[in-house]
């Protein structure tokens, strides 16, 4: 019996084998070749019908004003000390006096540069005289109103006479001398103004009938005083306009009155 069922069983499987094998070969229905991904359709747009739909009505914000954040106060600097404050505090008022005696010193200083020029014209014994002449000098101040100094002086003088029947006469000469002067401010920019002068000067000499013969040199002695009016351009300089007389108007004068003359002021030091 054991030999007949063991040759059943093995022709059972025989047949079952190739059944299977080709339920597995056979191909599934609906289904895409391996690898392939159909596409999916793609949805239908979507159409809103907005004839019945109300407008949307904007709603108004007001807008938000900045906050103003002032700024933080700085912090005060500190003190710092200075020759004319040495704990560094500086008192009301006293910057403005610092610099006021500043700009005074700066223009009193002790000395100073004081150089003129005169112009002057004259007649006399039918010769007519006109003069040029210029001073420099070094002035000190031994107050802010009163100062004096010496100087040197130079003068040109040019003389002419008409003849009414006969040439005409046009003669000139050079003077050179020293001189001291002295000046007193009064009123405001108003001053007083004295010089005296020795010049070894060149004359026309003239006969009995007043005709020129030649020219002679001697030496002159001139006082002259007057007022003036300064104009201060700046703390150092100024320019002045002085009106003098000449006491020593005569035939030995080199200076024909009124001598006028533009001096120019300039300080110098400290």
């Amino acid at each position: 019996m054991k030999r007949l069922l063991l040759p059943f069983l093995l022709g059972s499987v025989v047949l079952l084998a190739p059944g299977r094998v080709l339920a597995q070969g056979k191909p599934s229905l609906n289904t895409a070749p391996p690898g392939t991904v159909p596409p999916r359709p793609a949805p239908a747009p979507v159409t809103t019908d907005t004839a019945n739909v109300a407008p949307t009505i904007p709603v108004y914000t007001p807008a938000t004003r900045p906050t103003y954040t002032p700024p933080a106060p700085a912090a005060p600097a500190e003190a710092q000390p200075s020759p004319y404050s040495p704990s560094g505090l500086e008192l009301p008022g006293r910057e403005q006096a610092r610099k006021a005696a500043e700009q005074h010193a700066e223009q009193y200083t002790k000395l100073f540069v004081y150089s003129g020029i005169g112009l002057g014209y004259s007649s006399f014994y039918g010769y007519s005289n006109f003069n040029f002449s210029i001073s420099p000098a070094i002035g000190y101040r031994v107050t802010d109103r009163f100062s004096i100094g010496p100087g040197i002086s130079y003068a040109y003088n040019h003389y002419g006479q008409d003849y009414s029947n006969g040439p005409s006469t046009s003669i000139s000469t050079s003077s050179f001398g020293a001189k001291v002067f002295a000046q007193f401010m009064v009123y405001n920019n108003f001053f007083i103004h004295a010089e005296y002068e020795s010049t070894k000067a060149q004359f026309l000499a003239v006969d009995q009938y007043n005709q020129y013969v030649g020219t002679v040199t001697r030496t002159v002695q001139t006082p002259l005083a007057g007022i003036g009016y300064r104009s201060q351009i700046s703390n150092r300089a100024a320019a002045d306009i002085v009106v003098l007389y000449n006491f020593q108007d005569n035939y030995n004068s080199i200076y024909p009155n009124p001598v006028i003359r533009f001096n120019f002021l300039f300080n110098i030091g400290h």
